[in-house]
């Protein structure tokens, strides 16, 4: 068998050059600073790095020969941090460390994601405020600038403002649920959450505006409004408007925006983060921040040692100088690459969906009229009913007509900008998306059933077995169900007539999706718990987002035409 593992590939020659002139192009920036090259073991003993901050999660895990569990790398900021505090805390200040360091990561199967990455990095410690984080920027330019990429952005945020409005609500639970949403771009739930507690209004309002916040300067005078009405007097973006004086003075290419959705899954940000953008990719080609606090204890007779980071993946800015038609090769990651002025694209659902969509977007104000009944056409084309000079005018845009559990994956992957699918197919899903309005059609329930006759039955059978057998289309919802119940759950995938499964004993139960009861009933069928209620929604891939203004203008749009 000469086949890779999923999510692994090899490299030939004329890429692998390619790849190292990149690297040695973004080497040299960073040697040129000053920064010294190290290098940290593939395999780390994850208490070691435990105490630094939350990693992402790696599938690959094993036993030493004196039963000590390892993990391989899937981070690479964590591990020098642990280098610092063990090697160096005798070191003089500040240290400027670079690093060329493959990694693995843990990604859904069947997505065409790659589970192996090279990171070119940086981490600056001991240099911290205004001037730390404007070496980090320039350094970060100069890499791009080097790279002559056609066209770049930075996207910064900071996660201090909304680590204050989270301590003002003074909920742990709270705090943990919502910063949980916030990670998973999620803010259709966050706001469902936010409703449950019981927080005063100024509070609630800014908690749930401020991941939403985009754009300019006039982006970090709304933080500074939604902070000071929740209590808040101390100014919390001075060094974002540090950042955009020094980017202005420094950067005549490229452009910098503000995005408060940037959280990364990482929990380890005390401050400023930022991503760089390239050649109208939706993925982002490097990302990083500060995290002051990971240091914390680590130098004799220092508190705290300020520390940044940034690490541009090899694999995107292949893609990029790709797009740009500057490299020879394919990547890992396949990017879809989509100009600016392109029309905006909607993956728009088939089936029970497809009627409230399309009335959606006619209130919304768009021509749906090719929509209504395309044919077998895949793509259809929409305009915009707005004047050209309105405020949130979008232009046309083109439909892209799919099934509604695939709309999440042409979104993710960059086929369709946004989309519209019920929630059960963004959970099943699972992926990297923006999840922006509750739509309100579509509405259905997720229910757990059984043969009214066999009454009883499952519950003896768990008695006896020890866990239950399952039939269904959903097996993330329902495995999490159970899992939060602390029942087991034998999961058996099906894709049709679900309830077949225990009527011909082949499960105990079955959970999936009921609007009237109908099917239900006409199967003998009784339900035995309610899961969770099912609308549509509008969600966006999260790059797309923080790059054409037009989403946002679509999205409120959509909002507004939903509060009529």
């Amino acid at each position: 068998m000469n086949t890779t593992p999923w999510g692994f590939r090899d490299i030939l020659p004329e890429e692998a050059q390619v790849r190292e002139e990149i690297a040695a192009g973004v080497r040299a920036c960073f040697k040129a600073r000053g920064y010294l090259p190290v290098e940290t073991p593939l395999l780390e003993d994850p208490r070691a790095l435990a105490g630094a901050g939350r990693a992402v999660d790696t599938p690959f895990k094993l036993f030493d020969d004196d039963g000590r569990l390892l993990t391989v790398r899937s981070d690479n900021t964590l591990p020098i941090v642990r280098l610092v505090a063990a090697r160096l805390r005798d070191a003089e200040l500040p240290l400027r460390l670079r690093y060329e360091a493959p990694l693995v990561r843990s990604q859904p199967r069947n997505v065409g994601a790659a589970r192996q990455f090279t990171q070119l990095g940086f981490e600056l410690i001991g240099l911290g405020g205004v001037e730390g984080d404007a070496e980090m920027l320039e350094l970060v330019i100069d890499a791009l600038r080097a790279l002559d990429l056609p066209s770049w952005r930075i996207v910064a945020g900071s996660v201090r403002p909304f680590m204050k409005l989270l301590a003002c609500a003074a909920d742990e639970a709270l705090a943990r649920d919502v910063l949980e949403l916030v990670h998973a771009n999620n803010f259709v739930d966050l706001d469902a959450r936010l409703t449950e507690a019981n927080l005063a209004e100024s509070l609630q309002r800014a908690i749930s505006e401020l991941p939403r916040l985009h754009g300019g300067v006039a982006a970090l005078d709304r933080v500074d409004v939604l902070l000071a009405a929740a209590g808040i007097a101390e100014p919390q973006t001075d060094e974002l408007r540090a950042l955009a004086e020094r980017f202005a003075t420094y950067s005549a290419q490229g452009s910098l925006s503000f995005d408060f959705s940037i959280m990364n899954s990482f929990d380890y940000y005390t401050g400023l983060v930022f991503k760089a953008y390239a050649s109208g990719m939706a993925d982002p080609v490097g990302s990083g921040g500060r995290y002051d606090a990971a240091l914390e204890g680590a130098f004799p007779g220092v508190c705290q040692v300020p520390a940044a980071g940034f690490a541009f993946s090899l694999e995107r800015l292949e893609d990029a100088l790709d797009a740009g038609g500057m490299a020879q090769g394919a990547s890992a990651d396949h990017a879809v690459v989509r100009a600016a002025e392109e029309a905006l694209r909607i993956a728009v659902p088939k089936g029970s969906l497809k009627d409230g969509t399309v009335e959606a977007l006619a209130a919304a104000g768009f021509d749906v009229s090719e929509l209504v009944d395309p044919g077998r056409r895949l793509i259809v084309r929409g305009r915009d009913l707005r004047a050209p000079d309105a405020t949130d005018f979008v232009g046309d845009v083109e439909f892209v007509i799919v099934r509604a559990t695939d709309a999440p994956a042409f979104v993710a992957a960059g086929g369709a900008d946004c989309g519209f699918c019920g929630r059960d197919s963004l959970i099943e899903a699972n992926l990297n998306l923006l999840e922006l309005i509750d739509m309100g059609y579509g509405a259905c329930r997720f229910i757990e059933a059984e043969p009214a006759g066999r009454k009883g039955l499952a519950e003896r059978a768990y008695a006896r077995r020890g866990t239950l057998r399952v039939a269904t289309k959903y097996p993330r919802i329902a495995r999490a169900w159970y899992e939060r119940r602390g029942i087991t759950a034998d999961i058996v995938t099906l894709h049709g007539n679900i309830e077949l499964g225990p009527i011909v004993g082949m499960t105990d139960r079955i959970v999936d999706i009921t609007a009237t009861g109908t099917t239900l009933r006409e199967n003998d069928l009784v339900i035995t718990g309610e899961i969770m209620e099912c609308t549509a929604r509008f969600f966006a891939n999260p790059g797309r987002a923080r790059l054409d203004a037009r989403l946002h203008a679509l999205a409120a749009r959509l909002e507004a035409a939903r509060s009529l």
